[in-house]
């Protein structure tokens, strides 16, 4: 299936398909955030999205839309969120914050701890992280 672009509705809706089918076997993420984006520069519609990322259930949850009183705020352009959303740079998501591409507002500190959650990859969360890798254009 796809390529299709990011953040597109059917990358979305595909990417939702693809965390349902392993959401029982990815491990739980214990560093919970209520995190909203704004992504800037975005190639098609109205040139920004809206969206989120809540983890405090344990469970992974990226949706459009914004979340009522976020832990923080991230600011970035829609070529930075794909860097690091898609391909998974470090590099670049550094680069990125030290340069001022990417603007936080509020609490950097569970941003930060979110790092940290990868260090111990889980064969499905790795097959996630692939498969979305492979309908992205």
């Amino acid at each position: 299936m796809g390529p299709f672009q990011f953040l597109s509705d059917e990358w979305l809706e595909e990417t939702r398909r693809i965390r349902e089918q392993y959401r029982d076997e990815t491990p739980a993420i214990g560093v919970p955030i209520r995190m909203n984006q704004v992504i800037n520069e975005v190639p098609f519609g109205e040139g920004v999205i809206r969206a989120y990322v809540d983890t405090s259930s344990g469970i992974l949850d990226v949706e459009i839309g914004h979340l009522d009183q976020p832990d923080l705020t991230v600011t970035l352009s829609y070529a930075t969120a794909k860097a690091i959303l898609v391909d998974g740079d470090a590099a670049q998501a550094m680069n990125a914050f030290m340069s001022g591409r990417i603007r936080v507002d509020g609490d950097i500190t569970k941003l930060i701890a979110l790092q940290g959650v990868g260090a111990a990859p889980n064969p499905a969360a790795g097959e996630v992280f692939r498969l979305i890798q492979e309908i992205t254009a």
